[in-house]
């Protein structure tokens, strides 16, 4: 099979890397991709939010699964124009996608479909907000309602902050009661109607050690968590994900592709924070990092709707743990263009329960030079977390790039250390 994903960021960089392992993808190709993603991909400078030119890329290549990656090209309708040529595509449609897209459409969707979650208001005119802000005082969880890049929430126990956060997102705004507990993220594949668990993940928003700092996109993230309970994954099937897809498909909008639940550990029980629509970054890296099936047939599976035919997922007893490495001034605007060192001795000593997934990266001339706010992903395996852990940590110990920073703690805490 011929796949071509679509995306340039870390999360396309570990979907490329175990279709590249797969037996039965014969040919892969990368739009637009990054200097890492070029090592296991063909790549294509294809505009990602152009529906037609993705579609027409994928029949001039011969394409036999298309996924797309990020959550702006599905809101944007790509996945719909693929699948208008004929060609199975992994990735929900436009009208599905609003479950990210939109959180009051999330929030609509959980209401309907009896999903526990926080309690919210949808508010769009400044004396809304100042009511929903009194009504559930500090902290304060104000959120964009549209596309944020991960950055569209705001956590805070100052008042003006958090009025400020709601003025600027503009339009509407969700502002709800804040959770308290542990977060999880849970990713599911599904074709519409069934759905397929993967194992659980967590992630680390801010961007400082301790959980200070500003919201980010993700700076790190382990599996599996030695502190969550066993029937976690049981409950959140029977209690989220199956009803929030059999929501949507009685709606006449089914969900097919990966619905990522971002969920709270209450001291009320689990509740949804947000749904994405596509894999998560970073923790799609170890997630699929621990993942032992062939990833291509899983999700061609999701895509025609035969996902009931799948057999069971398998997974690798390793623990996995990413670190990643942000460029200067991240999650402010970074600063790009700075030479990346020691990628090859990391391949060279670390190969292979260690590896970089890059993020923000391109090629200048026969270096790689950073070009985004989160610019690599280093991930490792290991029999436990503390083995694996140690293992991504002494790889990002050679890499060289001026004025990066990352965190020290990444599952430090569920390591035992």
């Amino acid at each position: 099979m011929k796949v071509l994903v679509i995306g340039g960021g870390a999360r396309e960089h570990a979907l490329c890397r175990s279709l590249s392992l797969d037996p039965d993808v014969t040919a892969l190709y990368c739009a637009p991709g990054n200097a890492g993603i070029g090592e296991v991909a063909e790549l294509y400078p294809v505009d990602a939010l152009d529906g037609e030119a993705v579609a027409r890329l994928a029949t001039e290549l011969g394409a036999g699964l298309v996924v797309v990656g990020p959550e702006a090209p599905l809101v944007a309708g790509v996945a719909d124009a693929v699948r208008a040529v004929g060609i199975p595509c992994f990735g929900p449609s436009r009208e599905a996608a609003e479950l990210e897209g939109s959180k009051a459409f999330a929030k609509d969707v959980m209401a309907a479909a009896g999903v526990p979650t926080g309690r919210s208001y949808v508010c769009t005119t400044p004396e809304e907000i100042d009511e929903a802000l009194d009504a559930f005082g500090a902290p304060y969880v104000v959120k964009d309602d549209g596309l944020a890049a991960g950055k569209g929430v705001v956590v805070t126990s100052d008042l003006d902050k958090a009025r400020e956060h709601a003025l600027a997102c503009g339009g509407r705004v969700v502002i709800e009661e804040f959770l308290d507990g542990p977060e999880v993220s849970l990713f599911a594949i599904t074709d519409g109607e069934t759905v397929v668990p993967l194992t659980p993940a967590q992630d680390f928003k801010r961007a400082l050690d301790g959980d200070e700092g500003p919201n980010t996109g993700g700076m790190g993230a382990y599996s599996p968590l030695p502190w969550a309970d066993p029937k976690l994954v049981d409950d959140v099937m029977a209690t989220v994900l199956q009803p929030t897809v059999d929501e949507l498909h009685r709606r006449g909008t089914p969900f097919a592709g990966l619905l990522y639940a971002g969920l709270a550990i209450t001291s009320r029980g689990v509740r949804v924070i947000e749904f994405n629509a596509r894999f998560g970054d970073p923790e799609t890296q170890v997630v699929l990092a621990r993942l032992k099936t062939p990833l291509a047939g899983l999700l061609l599976h999701a895509a025609q709707g035969t996902l009931d035919l799948e057999p069971p997922l398998r997974w690798r007893d390793d623990a996995a743990v990413t670190v990643v490495v942000a460029s200067h001034n991240y999650p402010d605007t970074p600063r790009t263009g700075d030479p990346i060192e020691g990628l090859d001795e990391v391949a060279a000593q670390d190969a292979p329960h260690a590896y970089v997934l890059h993020a923000g990266t391109k090629r200048d001339g026969d270096a790689v030079v950073s070009a985004g706010g989160r610019v690599l992903s280093v991930t490792a395996t290991g029999q436990d977390l503390a083995q694996a852990r140690e293992r991504a940590y002494r790889a990002v110990a050679r890499i060289r790039l001026d004025g990066s920073r990352h965190r020290t703690d990444i599952a430090r805490e569920a390591a035992g250390e």
